[in-house]
């Protein structure tokens, strides 16, 4: 039984990570159909400047563990509007481009970070309780899942109710219903679209930091290996639909947890045939819209 508890709630904070990655790449090809390669540059960045702050301050303690995740999110919104800005405005309705700059930027940052971090992973301590346990039915679980899934909980809820109740998430659904007569009426609706790529991308740099937490450490390659199944959550789930990346998310890593315990490290092997699985019989994904 402990064995179960233990695998169920790493699973729960695996798939929040998942899901912190996987909500900016939902919403951002949700509301502009863009496919954004470069995604897991953003959370690495984060990652990297959460572990500066906690490097420079020399405290592991809560006050720089805070500092830590606004200024991941912060470097990631800010690295993701000027992407939208520099890159990606020039390229709407240019899919194939977009795919190549973005896959390109990817790869490009990638190398300049390990240019200035190395290519050796970087372990990282946080506050004391976060490396802690706490004993639920006999197992013990590391208490960084319970912070990740928390965190997870609160952006899925605050990105529902910017899109449902201020004015530039009325402003962002309007402008993917009809860009042209958002546009005649004198909103700009780039703009809007620069907010988007930056909550995507404040989304990815919080879950980079947390990301470093919940494995111990901070690498140049953090943001790929996560990408690549928070891209399979987005596409198991539905393209563009936020609920249906929270389901998937959770859906996946307990998947990947169960396997790899109980089916000799299987997990991957696993989410690739449930991904195959889905797209033979619901290729629009459990939640998302036919074409």
């Amino acid at each position: 039984m402990s064995t179960v508890v233990l695998l169920a709630i790493t699973g729960l904070g695996l798939g929040a990570l998942y899901f912190l990655v996987a909500s900016g790449l939902s919403l951002i090809y949700g509301l502009m159909g863009v496919l954004n390669f470069a995604h897991g540059s953003f959370l690495t960045l984060g990652a990297f400047a959460g572990w500066e702050i906690a490097r420079r301050t020399g405290a592991d303690s809560w006050v720089t563990f805070l500092l830590s995740l606004v200024l991941g999110a912060a470097v990631g919104a800010v690295m993701a509007a000027l992407t939208e800005f520099l890159l990606v405005r020039r390229l709407y309705e240019r899919h194939i481009e977009q795919v190549l700059v973005t896959v390109g930027l990817g790869l490009a940052t990638v190398a300049l970070f390990e240019g200035i971090w190395g290519t050796d992973p970087v372990f990282i301590t946080g506050p004391a309780w976060l490396e802690q346990t706490t004993s639920i039915a006999g197992a013990r679980i590391p208490n960084d899942r319970f912070m990740v899934i928390f965190v997870a909980v609160l952006v899925l809820l605050a990105i529902v109710a910017f899109l449902k109740f201020t004015r530039f998430g009325l402003i962002i659904r309007a402008g993917v219903e009809n860009r042209s007569m958002v546009t005649a009426l004198g909103i700009d609706v780039r703009k809007a679209f620069t907010l988007v790529f930056a909550v995507g991308g404040a989304a990815a740099g919080l879950g980079g930091v947390l990301a470093s937490h919940f494995f111990g450490y901070v690498s140049p390659l953090l943001g790929g290996s996560l990408l690549i199944f928070a891209f399979i959550v987005t596409v198991i789930g539905g393209l563009g639909s936020l609920t249906g990346a929270a389901i998937a998310s959770v859906a996946v890593a307990l998947l990947q947890q169960f396997a790899n315990f109980y089916a000799g490290g299987t997990g991957d092997l696993a989410v690739v045939l449930a991904l195959a699985v889905v797209l033979l019989t619901r290729p629009s994904g459990l939640l998302g819209k036919k074409a």
